[in-house]
């Protein structure tokens, strides 16, 4: 058996059907077989494998990948688009004309696979070899938005819920299926006897070939596996309605193959939801010590989208602004997360502890992108709820023991008994938290495995009004409360923005 998971880190499949134009919004789902083939041979020539692995080997790869057609176990997807206006000139008036362009593209769970298997396939050890090389430098499959992580599986013991049949109702169940023409590579053996067919059919075989001829003769290849290598501009010159050494092939995926329900899109809720989690693709990702940027960064992408939802209303939970003379950090904090502890920001929570109305949620979901002129970042939805349904979300730990994450910045001016101490028992008791009963300062802590000090992280808000800040040095923190509490915690300045945020110690007492 052979067996191949796809995973797509933005969060994103773009791919167009062979023989469909772009503006008819259609998603190749599942990847066509052709299309694999085609990246592998891609990645063997841009990545230079053709230095360690020879030729041969990737030809009797293709054909082996080539001699039956692979079934498919699809995640959850949404079939989604978006629009744009492209420049085409300029008109008579001076105006300046615009085509609209549709960009579609189905939405996975970044987390989750999609895998392609032969389950009768087994491969020689050069073969594998030289699979497990063009799998790990493959890059994108589909369209170059498409990035995808592949490897080869071992074993493998889920089912495929997508299979080439023309039957187009599950034995098993008697529900309906849902059939889908996608381009595969005929059998070699059939290629041969096909090609000598087309040649004499068409009159390919004359002794002068005129210039269109000509151009059909470039595209079709002796032998199969070079069929794989011929470029797509060549063939539709060529006028190829489908390429050499290909065919269409009927699969049948689930009824619900692409589905409102997917994790990726919040459903519908009965209770307002406190957090939405959004996961960060990109690289390189923005830097930890970066975080009250980022955080402002998507604050305003956030607060912009929600312009454009409802009745244009900004919600106070998104903004701080316009709540009740006692509503003191109920709103939402924008807190950037490393979640595996690389050093960069690869997740942001966004939390308002007295919840978040539908309009709020709609606006982080309409996010496709944070920017800045240092890099841009596509950005996706990956789910909300309350706190409990992050269990892995770094500042939504359990625990007595908490160290700083990002610099604490004390948000009063210190005086004389009211010191850092003094005003952290204040935050503490106004957040609903035990004080704490010790308070102990950290020269550094590590980001990434680096040792940082304060210095290193950005402490200033870029608003342009002028803020009041006590405190623009920070320090770091470790606070130890009299019994075990709930994340997140973020205190002083800027907290809403990522700054002053703490992490249970793993290890302690109440840890969970």
């Amino acid at each position: 058996m052979l067996a191949i998971a796809f995973r797509f880190p933005a969060g994103r499949y773009h791919a167009t059907p062979w023989g469909r134009h772009v503006n008819e919004a259609e998603v190749e789902w599942p990847p066509s077989p052709w299309r694999i083939l085609r990246a592998l041979v891609a990645t063997y020539h841009r990545k230079g494998w053709a230095d360690r692995h020879p030729e041969p080997v990737l030809d009797g790869l293709l054909e082996a990948l080539s001699e039956t057609l692979p079934s498919y176990a699809l995640p959850p997807a949404i079939q989604a688009h978006s629009r744009h206006y492209m420049p085409q000139g300029r008109l008579s008036g001076g105006r300046e004309a615009t085509s609209l362009v549709f960009d579609a593209f189905a939405r996975i769970h970044p987390e989750h696979e999609l895998v392609a298997c032969w389950p009768a396939l087994t491969l020689p050890a050069e073969q594998r070899e030289l699979l497990d090389d063009l799998l790990r430098d493959l890059g994108f499959l589909g369209r170059a938005e498409s990035w995808v992580e592949a490897r080869r599986l071992e074993e493998w013991t889920g089912e495929p819920n997508c299979q080439a049949s023309e039957l187009g109702v599950d034995p098993d169940t008697g529900l309906a299926l849902d059939p889908v023409r996608v381009i595969a590579p005929v059998p070699p053996g059939e290629y041969p006897p096909w090609r000598e067919h087309t040649i004499s059919a068409h009159g390919l075989d004359g002794k002068k070939p005129r210039k269109r001829e000509r151009a059909i003769l470039a595209t079709l290849p002796e032998r199969f596996v070079d069929t794989l290598h011929v470029e797509t501009a060549d063939l539709q010159a060529a006028g190829w309605s489908s390429p050499p050494g290909a065919r269409f092939v009927t699969y049948q995926r689930p009824s619900d193959a692409f589905t409102p329900t997917a994790t990726t899109r919040p459903p519908s809720r009965p209770h307002p939801a406190t957090t939405v989690r959004l996961a960060l693709s990109g690289r390189p990702l923005p830097r930890l010590e970066d975080a009250v940027r980022i955080a402002e960064i998507a604050r305003m992408a956030t607060i912009k989208k929600a312009e454009h939802v409802g009745d244009g209303t900004i919600p106070p939970a998104l903004s701080g602004h316009n709540l009740p003379g006692d509503a003191n950090h109920g709103h939402a904090f924008y807190l950037p997360e490393d979640a595996d502890d690389d050093g960069h920001i690869d997740h942001i929570l966004v939390h308002a502890p007295d919840g978040l109305p539908a309009q709020a949620i709609q606006a982080l979901d309409r996010i496709r992108r944070l920017w800045d002129r240092d890099g841009r970042w596509p950005v996706l939805v990956e789910g909300y709820g309350d706190r409990e349904a992050f269990p892995d979300a770094v500042p939504f730990g359990h625990g007595r023991v908490w160290t700083s994450v990002t610099p604490y910045l004390h948000p009063w001016f210190a005086k004389k008994r009211f010191g850092v101490a003094e005003q952290i028992a204040r935050e503490c008791r106004q957040r609903g938290l035990p004080e704490p009963e010790r308070i102990e300062p950290v020269e550094r802590v590590k980001v990434g495995g680096t040792p940082r000090r304060p210095v290193h992280f950005r402490r200033f808000r870029s608003t342009p009004k002028r803020l009041r800040q006590p405190d623009t040095r920070g320090q770091f923190l470790t606070l130890t409360f009299p019994e075990p509490v709930a994340g997140p915690i973020a205190l002083g300045f800027a907290c809403h923005f990522g700054l002053g945020l703490f992490r249970p110690v793993s290890g302690e007492p109440g840890d969970e």
